[in-house]
């Protein structure tokens, strides 16, 4: 849309055939820059930064999602988007980069639920304290956040990208339902968990929750063809 070169940076190596997603951004325009997975592991060493400063000269880094100031200062912008009161807001987590902007824009007798997709989840505690008190310069500060958002753990099927067929049903009725696709990776999970919480009377009567969808929808197709399987028919 706005004529950026864009360069992927791509753990391993290359193979004969494009999964489907790269093949999307190849389409797209983007080209591909394939290291290994033990660089991959370093990939915010000031070496591997200045490797690809010789290589490709200037450029801006995007972190995985886009966790940094203005990938947080972005996701505050959601909140203004919501035009109705709301006591619970739930939100899938990966790196925890759009919960957390989330969190800051908040009022006080709002509270957040973080929906974990990866395995053993608690530690996305602290790792959004540190990008709000990154993001706000104050460690201290971040602190008054602790108490403004849950991390749920127990709806991760097993961890980043794994499923079972439990999820995969779910989804299937969830669609049928509803008329929304949600993906295997995160909203899935979250709508999942969302639901069985409503089940368990988690929330108080007249309670008013906000799910947010944070897409990923474009990742089905590859799913299925990985798995051999079929989602939505």
């Amino acid at each position: 849309l706005f004529g950026f070169k864009t360069i992927g940076m791509i753990r391993g190596e290359k193979s004969k055939q494009l999964n489907v997603t790269l093949l999307q951004a190849e389409k797209n325009g983007m080209s591909f820059n394939y290291i290994s997975r033990s660089d991959y592991k370093n990939k915010k060493s000031y070496e591997l930064k200045e490797e690809l400063q010789n290589k490709f000269g200037n450029f801006y880094l995007i972190p995985e999602g886009g966790a940094n100031f203005y990938g947080v200062n972005g996701c505050m912008e959601i909140m203004d988007e919501i035009d109705q009161p709301f006591d619970f807001i739930a939100c899938p987590c990966g790196t925890g980069t759009t919960l957390a902007g989330i969190i800051l824009k908040l009022k006080p007798d709002q509270k957040a639920l973080g929906f974990s997709a990866l395995k053993d989840g608690d530690f996305l505690k602290t790792e959004i304290l540190n990008i709000i008190a990154e993001f706000l310069g104050d460690e201290k500060l971040a602190l008054e956040y602790a108490d403004k958002f849950e991390i749920i753990t127990q709806y991760d099927f097993g961890g980043y990208a794994k499923h079972t067929q439990e999820l995969l049903d779910f989804m299937k009725d969830f669609h049928t339902s509803h008329g929304i696709k949600t993906d295997p990776i995160y909203s899935g999970k979250m709508f999942f968990g969302l639901c069985d919480l409503l089940n368990k009377n988690y929330f108080k009567k007249g309670s008013r929750v906000v799910a947010l969808h944070t897409g990923g929808l474009q990742g089905i197709k590859g799913f299925e063809e990985r798995h051999r399987i079929s989602i939505y028919n």
